[in-house]
Parts: structure tokens; sequence; C-alpha cells
């Protein structure tokens, strides 16, 4: 089994490779688990494939269709699935997308992809009992590249920046007519990454995660 299969697969289910790493001991990885991948919406075309299934008529559409999904793939490649809800206990997927040499922390504090920019989502995990090689990683973060750095003064309630994130601040702004833009469109300092903006992402979906997100 190759890297190369393995994402083809998940490509093909709408799905894509957003982090690899092979575990060691202090990783928290399931056990046996010698190559883990985490798996994030495949886009272009990841929100039509969504609301085309059975599992958006039903309440958390994402996580059922990911259960649905990230399971299939599994039972095909022989992987064990993970997920990042279910919880709690919830696994530790953030240190995994930071030990995946792919993601890191942005200047807000939020994690950024490579491909994925300050949409990143995992939508689940698969752990392999065999050592699969793995493309070479990224030599830095996209972050120190982007000399403007716009997601540092994005927010419109100043409660997302480089002194940290405020969710009380952000709340309160989501609740008034000012937060009018974020709820239809999506955090304005996610949307305010280079790397979003050609990511592909549907203005639509933004919104269902926004929704989400609110009502908490």
């Amino acid at each position: 089994m190759t890297y190369q299969g393995i994402q083809a697969a998940c490509n093909h289910a709408g799905l894509s490779i957003i982090g690899a790493f092979h575990p060691t001991k202090t990783d928290n990885a399931p056990t046996n688990c010698k190559s883990l991948m985490l798996l994030g919406p495949l886009e272009p075309g990841f929100w039509p494939r969504l609301t085309a299934s059975p599992e958006f008529a039903n309440p958390d559409p994402v996580d059922q269709w990911s259960m649905r999904v990230v399971g299939q793939l599994a039972t095909e490649l022989n992987a064990t699935p993970i997920f990042p809800f279910g919880g709690p206990p919830f696994q530790p997927f953030v240190s995994w997308a930071l030990r995946s040499g792919r993601v890191w922390q942005s200047p807000v504090s939020l994690m950024v992809h490579e491909v994925a920019g300050l949409f990143l989502s995992f939508r689940g995990a698969l752990a392999f009992t065999e050592t699969i090689e793995l493309p070479e990683n990224p030599k830095a973060s996209p972050c120190e590249a982007c000399k403007e750095k716009p997601c540092l003064t994005a927010c419109p309630a100043d409660a997302l920046n480089a002194n940290g994130y405020d969710l009380d601040v952000c709340h309160h702004w989501l609740d008034g007519n000012s937060g009018k833009p974020c709820m239809t469109g999506g955090c304005m300092v996610r949307r305010a990454c280079p790397i979003s903006q050609s990511y592909g992402r549907l203005q639509v979906q933004s919104a269902h995660h926004m929704r989400a997100f609110h009502k908490g």
C-alpha cells in the first residue's frame, strides 16, 4: 500500500490527506499505529457532495457523513478510523496536525495548513499498522512568506488578533447586526488568509460552520 494509493482512495471519497506522520509512543496514537493520516475535505467540491448525501437531512450532517465515509475508507484500506468528535475524551488532532509538518500555528494562533490555509478542518484520521513511506513536507510555514499578514487585522470585533482569542467578544459580536457578514460568509480572519482564498471552499459551507460554532 502506498501513500499515493491511499490519497487516491480518499480523493475518490471526497477527502484529502492533510497531514501524515509516523507516531512514536509520546504521540498518543492507537496501539500498533505506525502511520497516521489526517483527513480533511477535498476542495473544491466538498459541499455539493455533502449536500447530496443522505446525511444532510439529519442533525450534524458533516460529522455523520464523516463517520460513514471515513469508516468505509478504513475498511477498504485496512486501517482504524479515528474522529475529532464524539468525546470527551477527544483525540489529540491538534497536536497530531502540528506533528505532521504540514500544519503550523498562525500569527492569530489558529492553525494554518499549506493548502487549506485557515480553513483547515479535520473530518477524521486513518491509523495504519504498517510503515508507509510519506512525501517530504514543506520546509517552513507559509506565514513566514506572508508579508502583509491580513489575519492580524481582519476581525471586525477585534476578538481575534496577535494577543489571542476572546471567545466572549466574538459571540457577542455575532449576536448583533454587525455580526451578520461573519455569520453568512464565515469568519473574516479565516477568509483573509491568502491561502484560504485559493482553497475553493464555498461561502455557504463557511456559513454552516459559523452557525454550528455560534450555536455551540
